[in-house]
């Protein structure tokens, strides 16, 4: 995806766990918004013409050995910048003020006193909660510097440099127990870096279009089509721009939601009219899956032989030279970057072969989750599609914890739609970001009539989440889970016993696998 470079915010990454957030926040301010890692050179930040630059928060002190450091030359580039957190620290003590632990920590909500309204706290209260979460404390700004705000700990709460256009916060404006803090955000980039919110859903499809059209020329085009939201959008995107050069290829997988391949075809062959291929390849799948239990296995064995087949129905398109594929940002990040560890490989991430011939088309790959609805919503899809729930690339495979057999997909398959379908019923579907059934291939004793069983549990997990990088479990009324366990256990043949999943993320992921 193209983004206009005199329109753009670098988030420097020092380890904070709201990085997502303030980049989320950015753009929430319609101005576009991504994270580099803070070992980027000044060459390459040079190069992405930033119109501002915001250094995240982080779990280290700054005198701490093998703490992050920065480059100072990063604050002679005459880009405004804005430290958070660990950011103001290391702005403070690379310019000449002074950082020292004061023995008395700041966590939580704290009051603060505004001194004077400067840019960044320009009329905003006097006095007003923010959101502290440090040990160490500015206590001296460098040179230049105004401070424009104090709390009874930190004598330096807020600074800034004007003629510099260099700002610090001790407190954290990104989090939402900060009030003022997306006003403040909003100072800094409307004013302190002199942004406009042009950064639309309209204009990201435009840049979409444009930066699609100029890479594939003439060329044949193939999107893998799961069904999902993020594939639908890729597609339907792509299909703006290059027409009938777009073929997609719905590759049944056996491992699908319940009737789902069928409203796929349904959906995109007849009511949008693309050109549609549908790969039944349950039988194909199911065979590559013998045997394997382990879910990174499972992982990149789906991927890869989704690219096979994928490669075999480019032969008959004058082989296609380009694949669409619905990767989203948090994917990337998830997948293991350079400062990110691999939390699991996501199979159009992580799980591409590395003989892959075909080169990448990822419209949504700068986008969250939210953003690609939205996006969705402004090219017309319906929807039922547009706020589908999230599903796994790998399908149900990673949903069965252990060996994947058609027995167990089809126990899944009907225990997943009981689950969905009350969901629905209880009007909790747009409330929660994803509910589904998880099989563990266990099995327990139970009983049923006057007769002994043994049998697979379904364990029933739901989550409530923004972006997916974080998710709390839903707390969904006792009566629905009822009658979830219920008709789970009545209406599904091998299972004798539902569990509830109440464990967020993190420490847990949002799937079991």
């Amino acid at each position: 995806m193209t983004v206009t470079s005199e329109q753009s915010v670098l988030v420097i990454d020092y380890g904070a766990q709201y990085a997502q957030l303030i980049a989320r926040r950015v753009r929430e301010c319609k101005v576009f918004s991504e994270i580099i890692p803070h070992e980027t050179s000044i060459e390459d930040i040079k190069k992405k013409n930033p119109s501002g630059l915001i250094l995240s928060g982080g779990p280290m002190s700054v005198y701490e050995e093998g703490a992050p450091a920065i480059d100072p030359a990063l604050f002679d580039l005459g880009v405004p910048v804005l430290g958070i957190c660990y950011g103001m620290q290391l702005m403070a003590m690379n310019l000449g003020g002074k950082v020292e632990p004061t023995g008395i920590r700041e966590y939580g909500k704290t009051e603060m006193f505004v001194t004077d309204e400067g840019v960044l706290l320009d009329e905003l209260p006097l006095e007003q909660t923010v959101w502290m979460s440090h040990g160490d404390t500015v206590t001296a700004a460098p040179p230049g510097f105004k401070v424009i705000s104090h709390t009874g700990v930190s004598p330096v709460a807020a600074m800034e440099d004007t003629k510099r256009r260099l700002f610090g916060v001790q407190f954290h404006p990104e989090v939402v127990h900060t009030p003022a803090g997306m006003e403040i955000l909003k100072n800094f980039l409307y004013r302190g870096c002199d942004c406009l919110p042009t950064w639309t859903m309209s204009s990201i499809i435009e840049d979409s279009v444009a930066d699609i059209r100029e890479r594939v020329g003439g060329e044949e085009i193939i999107c893998g089509l799961s069904g999902g939201v993020d594939s639908a959008v890729a597609a339907v995107l792509v299909h703006k721009a290059v027409g009938d050069q777009l073929t997609c290829v719905f590759v049944d997988t056996g491992l699908m939601r319940m009737n789902e391949a069928d409203e796929v075809v349904e959906t995109f062959g007849r009511h949008h009219k693309m050109k549609l291929i549908h790969v039944d390849a349950t039988e194909r799948f199911l065979k590559k899956l013998e045997g394997v239990e382990d879910p990174e296995v499972k992982r990149k064995t789906i991927g890869a032989e989704f690219i096979r087949v994928f490669e075999e129905e480019a032969v008959g398109l004058k082989d296609a030279k380009f694949l669409v594929q619905g990767t989203l940002y948090p994917d990337i990040i998830e997948s293991g970057t350079k400062d990110a560890a691999r939390i699991k490989s996501h199979h159009n991430v992580g799980g591409l072969p590395d003989d892959m011939k075909f080169q990448l088309i990822e419209p949504l790959r700068a986008l969250f989750k939210d953003e690609v609805r939205a996006v969705g919503e402004e090219l017309g899809l319906p929807e039922e599609i547009v706020w589908r729930q999230p599903f796994p690339g790998p399908g149900l495979a990673v949903r069965i914890i252990g060996e994947v057999t058609k027995e167990r997909v089809d126990i899944l398959q009907l225990a997943d739609a009981i689950v969905i379908e009350e969901i629905k019923r209880a009007n909790l579907y747009r409330e929660i970001w994803q509910s589904f059934a998880v099989l563990p291939c266990i099995k327990s004793v139970g009983v049923m009539g006057d007769g002994r069983t043994y049998a697979y549990p379904i364990v029933l997990r739901a989550v409530t989440s923004e972006d997916a990088m974080t998710a709390d479990w839903a707390r969904i009324p006792h009566d629905v889970l009822e009658r979830i366990s219920s008709r789970v256990i009545n209406e599904v043949k091998g299972v004798n016993r539902v569990a509830y999943d109440i464990s967020s993320k993190p420490p847990s992921t949002i799937e079991w696998e």
